[in-house]
């Protein structure tokens, strides 16, 4: 029976990522096998259920082939400290799976995974790098920093290693935020006097996950407070994880001892997807709206769109025309009249797209259109640039807050509220609109 589970196993592992082997099948058993009934055995009743749920079939088609019969499996629990957990079948399963997640932050999302994520060339070194993080967090590559424009994959990769990090440790303490969102804590800590409990709060979690650290320039009292964060998680063997649009060298108002320590770990560019990595985020997303694509008619797609998050609103476009068509079948048509909205063939739509288009109909820089000035000259432009991010590309308000110049969440709210309720009352600044969707390169928004 070793010498059948080890060839199993050997198999196995050249199905699924190193850091899910090492955390679910490595120290696995083959407890028996009779009458082609092959019980299963992990250490903890995390393992059994997990693997039951997710590799039944990866394991009886491996052991199926190295015993040369078909088996019927069942999972088992073997160790003894937790032989009191163990229970039979799926019913077990759903209650733990049940139980655990309920300790998982809300932030983090579940649908980014390692198994989610498509890799090619532009971001290889990334993947292998998030990969070696999630198998050994507080180790090496602490911090890890990610930089790279908007849409290349940044944010799915610390989800996918908190993931890893959960199914591993259950009660680990995993902290997501945005750098604005950690700014705000910092400021109101001061402000009420709970610099005490902010600390507790951030200097004793297993992973902290900062998103969009360029926003953190000119912030001293922010980058004081991160710094000794910082410092803390390493002392404690916690693993942090930034984020941003371009590497800590070019980062301005940046403390020296902060930048050291952006520098001190490892840094990974994430460079824009490439054609056979955007037929590869087709295949994979489409399945997430219902349907699905054959080869060739991802890469007809994606030979026309370059932008990943065009990618996912060309889907999501997709499928409204599936749904109005009353057939998930997925047709050359169907692609033709998709992109017929569009106008033109090509359809790449970026934030900075719409960003460039509001500055050049009114006649300002983006620097202005990003600053802090509030004349009414830059406040109007600025609402409209907040109205179409979230009308016609459907970004969050934390998101457009962060593109244009570490905004509040709430100004944001305040400002697409204010061109809504104009734009229903027949107000001039339809035409602005109009007009200023036009300009957007591609015609992606006509």
């Amino acid at each position: 029976m070793e010498e059948l589970w080890k060839k199993t196993l050997e198999e196995i592992e050249l199905e699924v990522s190193k850091p899910r082997f090492v955390t679910f099948f490595k120290q696995t058993r083959l407890l028996s096998l009779q009458d082609n009934v092959a019980i299963i055995g992990a250490p903890n009743y995390m393992a059994t259920a997990y693997i039951e749920k997710n590799y039944y079939s990866l394991i009886k088609k491996a052991l199926d082939k190295h015993s040369g019969t078909p088996i019927s499996l069942t999972f088992k629990t073997y160790a003894k400290s937790q032989e009191k957990a163990e229970a039979p079948g799926p019913l077990f399963t759903s209650t733990v799976i049940k139980n655990a997640v309920k300790k998982h932050s809300i932030r983090i999302r579940e649908d980014y995974t390692f198994d989610s994520f498509a890799v090619s060339d532009s971001n290889q070194l990334a993947y292998t790098a998030a990969l070696a993080v999630a198998d050994d967090p507080g180790g090496k590559y602490n911090p890890l920093f990610l930089y790279g424009t908007v849409g290349v994959g940044k944010t799915h990769l610390m989800h996918a290693i908190a993931n890893i990090i959960y199914e591993k440790k259950p009660s680990a303490t995993v902290i997501y935020l945005t750098t604005e969102e950690f700014t705000n804590e910092v400021v109101e800590a001061i402000q009420f006097k709970t610099t005490q409990q902010l600390r507790r709060k951030f200097r004793n979690v297993d992973l902290l996950l900062l998103d969009d650290i360029q926003f953190l320039t000119g912030k001293e009292k922010v980058q004081e407070e991160l710094f000794h964060t910082f410092n803390s998680l390493i002392d404690k063997k916690g693993h942090v994880i930034f984020t941003s649009d371009r590497p800590p060298h070019e980062l301005k108002k940046i403390e020296a001892r902060l930048a050291s320590r952006f520098e001190g770990g490892l840094t990974v560019d994430i460079e824009p997807p490439d054609f056979e990595l955007r037929t590869a985020i087709l295949l994979i997303k489409s399945g997430k709206y219902g349907f699905s694509l054959n080869a060739e008619l991802a890469k007809r797609i994606a030979i026309k769109i370059t932008d990943s998050r065009a990618l996912e609103g060309f889907l999501l476009k997709l499928n409204s025309f599936l749904t109005a068509s009353g057939s998930m079948e997925v047709t050359e048509d169907i692609i033709d009249k998709c992109f017929g909205r569009a106008r033109q063939e090509k359809v790449t739509v970026h934030p900075d797209d719409i960003v460039s288009a509001v500055c050049g109909y009114f006649d300002i820089k983006t620097t202005q259109i990003k600053g802090s000035r509030r004349e009414a000259s830059l406040v109007k432009p600025r609402h409209i640039c907040m109205y179409l991010l979230k009308e016609e590309l459907g970004l969050t308000y934390v998101e457009i807050g962060n593109l244009l110049g570490g905004r509040d969440h709430t100004t944001v709210m305040h400002g697409v509220e204010k061109i809504r309720t104009m734009s229903l009352n027949a107000s001039p600044v339809n035409e602005e609109i109009v007009s200023i969707k036009k300009r957007v390169e591609g015609g992606f928004l006509q």
